[in-house]
């Protein structure tokens, strides 16, 4: 029979989780790829084309960095924005980490007018 345990010890002294930073940069390259399904032109994007994040995490803070691709013709700001709130509240529930910093790469844009090989897009 095992002895009882006499109380619960205060969390300080119970032990620590630690998560890898590459699990951090999972979470965030998913979290964009849940915006990005819904974002204008996502379907010029290939589906093979899923964003890639990096993250320098130091203590209890998470800094980001997204790669992705977008369709285009749209608005790459207002797109850009919509991923970094939408990465920033999914890495931060999940992990309890501070997300100060997503800095954002769009990598390739994809149009019509790439997929027709009209040449130059103005």
């Amino acid at each position: 029979m095992a002895p009882a345990v006499p109380g619960q010890l205060p969390a300080a002294e119970r032990g620590a989780l630690r998560i890898a930073d590459r699990v951090v940069a999972k979470i965030a390259a998913q979290a964009a790829g849940e915006v990005l399904t819904d974002a204008p032109g996502a379907d010029l994007v290939p589906r093979d084309a899923r964003p890639h994040a990096s993250v320098s995490v130091r203590k209890d803070t998470a800094r980001l960095r997204l790669t992705l691709e977008l369709g285009y013709p749209a608005n790459i700001g207002a797109v850009c924005g919509t991923v970094r709130r939408h990465v920033t509240g999914r890495v931060e529930s999940l992990t309890g980490m501070d997300v100060p910093e997503v800095a954002v790469d769009v990598e390739r844009l994809h149009s019509t007018a790439a997929e027709r090989d009209e040449g130059r897009v103005e």
